[in-house]
């Protein structure tokens, strides 16, 4: 394994201890950094409580990040979920991975509650503790500007954390998220408003002209990639570009998932946020795609886009852009939010659009009226009022805005993700929708439970050696495996990496057996199995086919190593070294 070791700062916030460790080079080669990693630290305490002091809460790089390998300026949040109780994990942008690899940082590993609210502050070797004279319920743009001076990076929760909502989540350098699962109400429990790092030395490379001859081999591919450098493409319209895609086949979600497509959806389409916005582009760092858009405000992402606004039947730009702002205030998920409110809707009949929206958004933000019940996610609140059918998501986590029913992969990943109803673990919208590397039939599961699980696997390694997903729109994991080779010097191909993937993906969902969770959560809400979607311009969207979906549960857990009960075997556990 040579001298590959990731190097990890264990931060106890009780006691206020900090120790070093090296991890071991078999260890950190077989779960490469990052996501992996974090869910080899979430394994050493595999039942604890997500907001108990002693639940982990682990900031882990990736080999390739803040190098000069395109796209790879990604690091992630690993913890148990206060909103799920799945193993969670987000994946996240900004400058946090740099400043963290170049203070001799690979991982840090946060457990522990400190007796008042404090502010860690990690400057190469010295790791400070500083008390916090600001109110949890300033603005974290508010937050971020009184640590201007600080010249590095900072991550920070703000008041729905303290709020105790949920699907909190955690703000890198202003504007980038760690998204999904409340990994922010997990900090803000230990009572840790902002961890700030800042670097000054480098970040090792084995083999620089390797790197070189990577980082060229993916700038060719990335210009050769309509989807990402197209007209149409991420680069020049963020993923906005998506809405005019999903809306022509008929598969964004409308009305909390009781229709699949919205008439005015043009409202909030790539073109008309350009038009309107004139939006400038930005990038994590070391990225050429530049995915990122702000004009006087940031400019949401698809999913927010289309949450906030087919999803509650909202055809107001303006209200979109600034729900979507008070989330990044207050540091929520948007997908949660804007779910929770359709939900809501859809219990009292009502709509909540434009101002409306913007009410129970101030309510959110407040955390009192309906604001308490909106805090609680879509699950909750369902059950609180007695309608446990109308949350539409997949343990506890709420669907992200592609309609399952308008592409089965989507359907069978939503249900086997490891962190709950998410597109992200498989993104199978590449094959089903974008047509990359290949088109795959979308109203069908023939195939998918291979496709899902490889694509799992390549996802995990994905988040785990530091890139961004999107750029494997362009790229492929064979030239990103050449670049990791030459950072790290470990020479793993494509295939030893997607072993890795595989030991990764097989341990998370290990992890939520040990929890708890069995095949029934696997299952999408009934609404898809029983209510069609919205059919026309010569597209079908019939309700899922149940025995269908259950057949391919079932190959998928073959295919995976797992019982009939979706258990790891113990086969395929010594199989994977776990």
């Amino acid at each position: 394994m040579g001298d590959f070791r990731l190097r990890m700062l264990n931060i106890d916030l009780g006691a206020r201890q900090v120790q070093r460790e090296l991890l071991t080079p078999e260890v950190s080669a077989a779960f490469l950094g990052g996501r992996g990693t974090g869910a080899c630290l979430l394994a050493r305490s595999p039942q604890v409580s997500p907001l108990a002091p002693e639940a982990p809460l682990i900031f882990a790089t990736g080999a390739l990040s803040g190098s000069s390998v395109p796209a790879s300026g990604r690091m992630v949040v690993s913890g148990f979920s206060p909103l799920t109780d799945t193993a969670c994990s987000s994946s996240v942008g900004g400058r946090l991975a740099l400043e963290m690899r170049k203070a001799g940082v690979d991982l840090i590993l946060i457990t522990g509650r400190s007796v008042s609210r404090v502010v860690v502050k990690i400057e190469d070797e010295r790791v400070t503790f500083e008390e916090v004279d600001a109110g949890e319920d300033m603005p974290l743009s508010e937050f971020f500007a009184r640590l201007r001076t600080w010249k590095g990076s900072v991550a920070a929760v703000g008041r729905a954390a303290f709020q105790g909502c949920t699907y909190a989540s955690i703000m890198v350098d202003t504007s980038f998220s760690s998204g999904r699962g409340g990994l922010g109400t997990v900090m803000a429990h230990k009572n840790l408003r902002a961890l700030c790092v800042r670097g000054s030395g480098t970040i090792p490379v084995r083999d620089p002209q390797g790197a070189r001859q990577a980082r060229t081999d993916i700038l060719r591919l990335f210009d050769a990639a309509p989807a990402i450098m197209g007209r149409s493409g991420i680069t020049h319209h963020g993923t906005a570009t998506l809405v005019d895609l999903i809306a022509s086949r008929r598969m964004m979600p409308t009305a909390n998932f009781r229709r699949t497509y919205f008439d005015d959806y043009r409202a909030f389409s790539a073109f008309e946020i350009r038009r309107s916005q004139n939006p400038k582009h930005y990038a994590c760092h070391g990225c050429p795609i530049a995915c990122k858009q702000k004009a006087a405000r940031e400019i949401p992402e698809y999913e927010t886009l289309s949450h906030f606004g087919a999803l509650n039947e909202n055809s107001d730009l303006e209200s979109i852009i600034t729900a979507n702002h008070i989330c990044n205030e207050i540091g929520c998920d948007t997908i949660t939010a804007a779910s929770t409110i359709a939900c809501l809707a859809e219990i009292r009949q009502q709509t909540y659009a434009g101002e409306a929206l913007l009410a129970m958004m101030q309510a959110l933000a407040r955390g009192s009226g309906d604001g308490e019940l909106l805090q609680l996610g879509a699950a909750r609140l369902a059950r609180e009022l007695g309608a446990p059918a109308l949350c539409m998501g997949v343990k506890s986590l709420e669907l992200p805005a592609y309609d399952p029913r308008g592409a089965y992969g989507m359907a069978l990943a939503y249900g086997t993700s490891t962190r709950g109803g998410c597109h992200l673990r498989a993104y199978p919208i590449a094959h089903e929708i974008l047509r990359k590397p290949v088109a795959t039939d979308r109203f069908s599961f023939s195939g998918k439970a291979r496709i899902i699980k490889i694509a799992e696997d390549l996802n995990a390694v994905i988040d785990s050696i530091g890139a961004c997903k999107f750029a494997f729109f362009g790229a492929s994991l064979e030239e990103f495996a050449k670049g990791f080779s030459a950072v790290t010097g470990l020479g793993l191909d494509t295939q030893d990496l997607l072993a890795a993937g595989e030991r990764i993906y097989t341990l998370e969902r290990n992890l939520n057996v040990l929890r708890g969770f069995g095949p029934q959560d696997d299952l999408l809400p009934e609404r898809f199995f029983r209510e069609p979607g919205s059919s026309g311009e010569g597209i079908e969207v019939p309700p899922l086919d149940r025995d269908d979906y259950v057949q391919a549960l079932g190959r998928y857990y073959r295919i995976r190593g797992l019982t009939a009960e979706g258990v790891p075997t113990g086969e395929t556990l010594r199989r994977l070294g776990l």
